[in-house]
């Protein structure tokens, strides 16, 4: 039994409008690209460690800096936090890793912290758990 992760239809066509257009080349198969990066970030692994089903390694890696620095990540993440579809509870699982992976330099970058996941979790009326 696999235990690689992937979007399913519905959620990869709730994204799909913040993806930049392709220019030129056509892009890797969005639905393996995007599953792999969750992947990766979910497991907190290493891009090297990336499982090969989904894309290269590099390919992950390069995405998701690229679309991290033009600001893609943040307006889908923006985006499905203000629907109205909220969970009566969110659960955030995080393991305590030493090794700070690329998320973590970026979102350090960008001034995101704890206090302003918890206003945001907050002002959603989302309880911790």
């Amino acid at each position: 039994m696999s235990d690689l992760f992937y979007l399913d239809t519905r959620q990869l066509e709730r994204i799909q409008p913040y993806f930049p257009k392709p220019h030129g080349v056509p892009r890797v198969d969005d639905l393996r690209m995007n599953s792999g990066i969750i992947h990766v970030l979910k497991r907190g692994l290493q891009w090297r460690d990336a499982p090969a089903e989904y894309v290269p390694h590099k390919t992950l890696y390069n995405r998701f800096i690229h679309w991290s620095e033009t600001g893609v990540f943040d307006r889908i993440f923006s985006e499905l936090a203000t629907q109205h579809d909220v969970p009566d509870q969110l659960q955030i699982d995080a393991p305590l890793n030493a090794q700070r992976t690329a998320a973590n330099h970026l979102l350090a970058d960008k001034d995101y912290d704890a206090y302003w996941f918890r206003q945001l979790m907050n002002t959603k009326r989302i309880p911790p758990c």
